[in-house]
């Protein structure tokens, strides 16, 4: 009798070049966008705490912002995950149509947001169940951090040549076609919803008497086996 639903919401922040120089960068001739050691410099993540509400609502007058019940369901669990990439980069313009773009910031902004809606006098079992859902979403986001730093590891420092009569406009596209790759395998990788389709097949939508911690665990460890890169 309940529900479980994960909105994806990812904003892709392109560096915007102008005159040959990168937003939040400078432009170097030469220079390869390595830091001292020879190395890369490490992706900024920011990993905001998570954001969790509990409303009620009437059933015959829900609010117009609550997610729509299926059939036969009483309360529900919205996890809202956001990611917002923007990367930054150094250019080395080799002439009026060539130039060389290496990426040198990646900035990640990573959020999760979740809300249970449940009707006043809903019963204790209808609650835990949707409690599941939430810690099942918190799990994933637990090592969120990490899997968005792995991702955006492989681009730092990456080195194109971009062609083109407009070379910003050229610049510009290579950094937005990178940020939409990341947040799109950040998006991909994270995905929580295999396990929360799994714990509502076990719970039956909870309504069996399925302990919840036992289908969370249950859920977990057989997605995972099926998908070992989770």
């Amino acid at each position: 009798m309940s529900s479980r639903r994960s909105i994806w919401l990812c904003v892709l922040l392109g560096a915007l070049i102008v005159g040959g120089l990168a937003w939040r960068a400078r432009s170097s001739l030469g220079q390869s966008g390595l830091g001292q050691s020879g190395q890369a410099p490490a992706a900024t993540i920011d990993k905001e705490p998570v954001a969790f509400a509990t409303r009620t609502f009437d059933p015959a007058n829900p609010p117009a912002e609550m997610p729509p019940l299926g059939t036969g369901e009483e309360a529900e669990c919205d996890s809202n995950f956001l990611s917002n990439a923007s990367v930054g980069a150094e250019t080395q313009q080799t002439d009026a149509t060539h130039a060389f773009v290496t990426i040198t910031q990646i900035k990640f902004t990573l959020q999760l947001n979740i809300t249970i809606w449940a009707p006043a006098g809903v019963s204790p079992h209808v609650m835990e169940h949707e409690e599941g859902h939430r810690q099942i979403s918190e799990y994933y986001y637990q090592t969120a951090d990490k899997l968005a730093e792995r991702i955006a590891a492989p681009h730092m420092g990456e080195k194109v040549e971009v062609t083109g009569a407009d070379v910003s406009a050229e610049s510009n596209k290579f950094l937005q076609q990178t940020a939409a790759e990341i947040t799109e395998q950040y998006k991909r990788e994270l995905d929580p919803g295999p396990t929360q389709l799994l714990y509502d097949s076990i719970t039956d939508h909870g309504r069996n008497e399925v302990m919840v911690k036992d289908a969370i665990a249950s859920a977990i460890k057989n997605v995972a086996i099926e998908s070992p890169q989770q």
